[in-house]
């Protein structure tokens, strides 16, 4: 694997610093968390229906494009037997994580949170390694706190700010298998909401504490703001709302940052190239057929997926139904895309940084 020297490193952190897309994620999440705070002291309210339908336009339309890109560029230029090792991995993890939803869904309920907040978390270091930098990041304490917080703001710090909501999305999506499954468990929520509260107040200040004082410095200040805004963000705006448009205006636009940084290393075969060819109408069409074929496969494990769950709606109208089964299959789909494509895979990973 290339390693670039300490010089250019940090050189190469100057340049993708300055990526549009930076301040597009800062920007968004900070006028939207400004927004409705300002909405919410006015006693200004949105109506849940609108909510969801933000929800599904911000996970379907605008987010799900990018998953796919990220596998496509993962494995452009993989050898065949790569791909079809990474495949079958991908579609052993989704059948497994389907299965133990069957079984046990509010262990499935758990883990489906916990591959939301992995995703954001180790997704968002490793765009402060490609992008701000990591120097005042010393430890692997460290590193996991940043994980941690990062990640953990995407659905702890809406268990604490917006409960009911939380609470009633949560209930529908064990509901896709169990209807009245987490009745046993609804009376412990009050004081998981306070643990929950706690436990993150103190990772923050502990995260933030740390960075100051094992360097410091303006990776510490970066990374220090950008995990106020985050936790700013998911508190101030309704929780369907805050996670539908963080990971299409936050999570993908940072990704694209730490693509077009890392996106010449030389790692590749480009003979193995997925695009090939130098004409342009040779890769246009290739790259007409992956989108079709990775269009075609996606639908087919939701398919799959809607046809394995006794209530794909839960029992409920449209919207609430489809909010709850997305919310599903979304972190389905993303356990596999976290563990294959960086666990177990860490030198071409999703997520590469040379």
């Amino acid at each position: 694997m290339h390693t670039p020297g300490l010089g250019s490193v940090r050189r190469w952190h100057r340049r993708a610093d300055t990526h549009p897309s930076l301040a597009l994620s800062r920007v968004a999440l900070l006028a939207l968390a400004v927004g409705f705070g300002l909405a919410g002291a006015a006693g200004v309210t949105v109506p849940l229906k609108a909510q969801m339908v933000v929800y599904l336009v911000g996970m379907v339309a605008l987010n799900l494009p990018h998953g796919g890109y990220e596998h496509f560029e993962n494995l452009r230029r993989r050898r065949l037997t790569v791909r079809w090792r990474y495949v079958v991995a991908y579609l052993g993890g989704i059948a497994a994580f389907v299965g133990l939803f069957l079984v046990a869904p509010v262990a499935g309920l758990g883990l489906a949170l916990a591959v939301a907040m992995a995703k954001g978390g180790i997704g968002g270091l490793h765009v402060m390694e490609a992008t701000t930098g990591t120097d005042h990041l010393r430890t692997r304490l460290q590193r996991t706190l940043a994980v941690a917080v990062r990640g953990g703001a995407v659905m702890l710090v809406p268990i604490v700010f917006w409960p009911e909501t939380f609470h009633a999305f949560s209930v529908l999506m064990i509901g896709l298998v169990d209807p009245g499954g987490l009745a046993p468990y609804a009376r412990y929520f009050e004081l998981t909401r306070s643990l929950v509260a706690g436990g993150y107040g103190l990772a923050l200040f502990a995260h933030v504490g740390l960075g100051l004082l094992r360097g410091g410095g303006r990776s510490w200040l970066i990374d220090a703001g950008e995990s106020l805004l985050l936790t700013a963000f998911f508190a101030l705006v309704p929780v369907l709302v805050a996670v539908g448009l963080y990971f299409p205006f936050w999570y993908s636009a940072r990704q694209v940052a730490r693509t077009r940084t890392v996106d010449e290393f030389d790692g590749g075969d480009d003979g193995w190239d997925l695009l090939g060819g130098e004409k342009a109408s040779t890769v246009a069409l290739r790259a007409w057929l992956v989108l079709v074929a990775g269009a075609l496969a996606t639908f087919s494990v939701l398919a799959v997926v809607y046809w394995a769950f006794p209530n794909p709606l839960a029992g409920s109208s449209l919207l609430p139904g489809a909010v709850a089964f997305w919310s599903v299959f979304i972190s389905i789909v993303a356990l596999p895309h976290v563990v294959v494509g960086s666990v177990l895979d860490r030198e071409r990973g999703i997520w590469y940084v040379p």
